[in-house]
This record gives structure tokens, sequence and C-alpha cells, in this order.
């Protein structure tokens, strides 16, 4: 089966990025939330993605507003879930929701559509046992922003088949990222390493070794990252950032423990680039 028609679960920075780099590629793309103001936020947004697309020469003025014009958007999760091939859920790091929206969608969708969860940490394999086909479904960890960042992740589950995998690494190929597939364990790779060095780093803040620009600086120029660190914790929220570490600290151990300070500015709304104000201040 070739991926043609997919769903997008949750309209947030993720769920739309994913969105527009499918419909992008030319993908039939529907967007779905239940808040109509995040859809007409992620409708301007994904203007602005193709209209950049035209001024690097990436599209044709007359092909991105085509495809710009051919995203469909819902509220309902039926709507969303009824023809499509591929269904990847973007919804907040919650598991009691994620796997409420699978159950779902094991109802609503065609029996040959696979499940993919867009999870930088959680187990695909606890998601997919709430269905009836968890051969089915994977994990499909994307990058912010999706589309600059070229790598998506390919977690299998436990019951995960090869021809899920296959599909799953052909559609990220459609779309024009690399895959890499990896086997379950919580954080996979990325998130695994990202977490720690990210939380290092805040510890430095709150120790006094450091700025958090010096320390940031210190990682592009020492190391040749391309974010700092804070930065990207800034980028990623830092709300998202505890519940990520949160879930390693329950499920790898002590050297996950969140630092006291990334705690602390959640607890004060200090939630990086979305509230204005993290690691950095943002106009």
């Amino acid at each position: 089966m070739s991926i043609q028609k997919i769903a997008v679960i949750g309209a947030g920075t993720m769920g739309r990025g994913i969105a527009y780099s499918a419909a992008a590629a030319g993908l039939s793309v529907i967007l779905q939330d239940v808040s109509e103001a995040s859809l007409d936020k992620s409708k301007s947004y994904l203007k602005t993605q193709f209209d950049r697309s035209v001024s690097k020469e990436l599209l044709s003025k007359e092909l991105a507003e085509e495809r710009f014009r051919e995203i469909n958007y819902t509220t309902e999760l039926s709507e969303a879930a009824r023809d499509r091939d591929l269904v990847i859920e973007a919804v907040l790091e919650i598991m009691e929701l994620k796997t409420s929206i699978f159950q779902q969608l094991d109802d609503l969708t065609p029996d040959h559509t696979i499940l993919a969860t867009n999870t930088s940490t959680m187990s695909p394999t606890e998601i997919a046992a709430q269905t009836k086909r968890p051969d089915q479904c994977l994990a499909l960890h994307f990058f912010n922003p999706v589309p600059k960042m070229k790598l998506i992740e390919v977690i299998c589950g436990l019951e995960t088949s090869e021809e899920t995998i296959s599909q799953a690494m052909a559609f990220g190929k459609s779309i024009g990222k690399e895959c890499v597939r990896i086997n379950e364990f919580p954080g996979f790779a990325v998130s695994r390493m990202n977490c720690l060095i990210g939380n290092e780093a805040m510890n430095m803040v709150m120790e006094g070794v450091g700025s958090p620009e010096d320390i940031d600086k210190a990682m592009k120029l020492g190391l040749n990252h391309p974010m700092g660190p804070l930065e990207l914790a800034d980028l990623v929220g830092l709300d998202t950032r505890l519940r990520n570490m949160q879930y390693l600290y329950e499920t790898l151990g002590e050297k996950y423990r969140p630092c006291p300070i990334l705690t602390k500015y959640v607890k004060a709304g200090r939630l990086g680039r979305k509230s204005g104000r993290g690691f950095y201040t943002y106009d």
C-alpha cells in the first residue's frame, strides 16, 4: 500500500508542521483539532510556510497555492479518520490522552490504516495495546521545526509488523525526510541523549557555571551544535520538556531527575517561546 492520504490529529506546533511537510509533498492532508482557534492559527502558519517555499523556489506559486487550498480542516475526529491511509496523532505528551485517541481511531479508521503517535519519549507498545491492530501501530518522532528538520525516528513497538515499518519508512522518504529505525526503549535515541544534555545545561545555569547565553554559545561553537540546549528547550516548550524528563525519570532512573530550575520555571509560567519567556525573553 502506498500512503497517499493522511490525517494529523492535533494542530499545535508539531501537528501543523507535519501537515505542511505532507501537503507540500503532494499528499492529501486533513488537520484535526478540537479547537477552532488552533485550526485558524494553523491556516495562517501553513500559508506562511507555502509562501516561503515559493520565495525559496522550492515550489512554484501556482503549485504552492494549489496544495495549500487542498488541505482540509476539521474539529471532528470521525471526519478526519474515515478514509485515511495513515493517521498521525500529535497531541500533548500525556499517555491517557494519547491512548484515548487511539481507542477512538481504532473504531473510526478503515482496516488498512496505520496509526502513528508523534511522541518523543512514550511507549508505542502501550499506546498500540489499546487497539485491535497493534501490528499497524508505531511511533513517528518528528523534530521541531518539522519543515526544516530532516529526521524521523521510526520507533517499532513490540508487535509492529515489518510491513508497517516499511510503509512508514517509505512515507518518510516521500515527504523528503531521512528515517532511522529505532527499537522501543524509553526516550528512544535522540530524546534520551538530548534530554540529558539539556538537563545538565539547566543544572549549570542553576549552579552559576555560566549564563544561558554563554552555555549555549559554548555548545554551538565548541561542539558544532546548530542550536544551544537552552535555546532548544525554549523552542520545544519547557512544560513539554518537563513532562519528558518526568517520564524518563520514572522509567530510566535518577540520572533523568528534572533540574529544579526547570520545575520552577514551568510553575511560574515561563514556558519558553510560546509564553514569551523561558531561559530567554522573546518579543
